[in-house]
């Protein structure tokens, strides 16, 4: 019996790349890998639907699912991050703790973005932040257009400025980005970041809140889910087979070029446990609850799903259903 043909479009991560390999193939499936960055993948896959099977943005994934579009996930999260070590400050524009942003102008990417929905989220629940009270400049275009919320106060960056030239321009006192901005690389004296010691912040927050902020899903077009709804459940097993593969490459030393590799994994450990990136719904429901708030309270998502209806199938515990 002939395999059915699929593209994948996904980061070149640790964690995929037995899959992007091939040393972990999904059954029934002949897998296409491609590699490429995040906002080439995401845009040809919302704008175009171009791929099969495609890690996305978490947060465009809702927003496009709000709207029909042709693709549904499966509770597989390649990428996570942490964002404390994201959210800039101008200096000496009166910003000293995270309430300070309160009345000010702030920078983001998009509104769509997901690391700068965490960061508003975060801001918003844990640190007095009045997300009202901001007025936000925007750089680029949003992949789905949508309606943001009456209460938020938008701006679009004028064509040929950018985020942080405005920040050094004292255009803005403040950016939550999704990369690391020039200035902070280049350790300009205008600028410094909001929270001074990053991983203590983030320990702290994970701690409290239990949220591993996720930033990308995978999603299926519709139309294969339809006609061969396993295909789900071989994804997700490849998905899980490859991170498998990489948690035994992380115990041998000798694969890392970092000098306190065994302390950093035990301390890694002794935080979150075996497993950070659990792909399925469980372990996984105080993130997506939420962004399924932010997302709903800034105007993304005119309707608030619950999390069972975001993925197909909703966990590991499913697939018998679907063989």
């Amino acid at each position: 019996m002939s395999k059915l043909k699929l593209t994948l479009a996904c980061g070149a991560y640790d964690l995929l790349r037995a899959l992007i390999d091939g040393a972990v193939a999904p059954p029934g499936i002949d897998l296409n890998v491609l590699t490429m960055a995040s906002p080439e993948r995401h845009g040809r896959m919302l704008r175009h639907v171009e791929f099969d099977v495609c890690e996305l943005s978490l947060v465009a994934y809702l927003v496009a699912r709000d709207q029909r579009r042709a693709f549904t996930a499966i509770p597989v999260f390649p990428h996570r991050r942490f964002r404390h070590g994201y959210m800039v400050k101008r200096t000496n524009c009166g910003i000293e703790k995270p309430a300070d942003l309160n009345g000010k102008r702030v920078g983001l990417d998009t509104l769509q973005n997901s690391a700068g929905l965490w960061m508003r989220g975060m801001l918003q629940d844990h640190y007095g932040v009045d997300l009202k009270s901001i007025e936000w400049w925007c750089q680029e275009e949003e992949d789905v257009p949508f309606e943001p919320a009456g209460w938020m106060r938008i701006k679009r960056v004028t064509k040929g400025k950018n985020i942080d030239q405005m920040l050094l321009d004292g255009d803005l006192e403040a950016a939550l980005y999704p990369e690391t901005l020039p200035s902070i690389r280049n350790h300009s004296p205008k600028v410094a970041l909001l929270f001074p010691n990053p991983e203590e912040a983030e320990i702290d927050y994970y701690k409290k809140s239990g949220i591993f902020p996720i930033m990308h899903t995978v999603v299926i077009k519709n139309e294969i889910l339809e006609q061969s709804p396993w295909v789900a459940v071989s994804i997700l097993q490849a998905f899980q087979q490859a991170k498998e593969v990489c948690y035994r490459h992380m115990k041998d030393p000798r694969n890392f070029a970092l000098v306190w590799v065994k302390e950093l994994m035990r301390e890694q450990e002794a935080i979150f446990g075996s497993d950070p990136w659990p792909y399925n719904l469980e372990e996984n429901r105080k993130d997506l609850e939420a962004v399924v708030r932010y997302e709903y309270e800034q105007g993304m998502i005119k309707k608030r799903p619950k999390i069972e209806e975001l993925f197909f199938p909703a966990s590991l515990q499913e697939i018998q259903h679907y063989i």
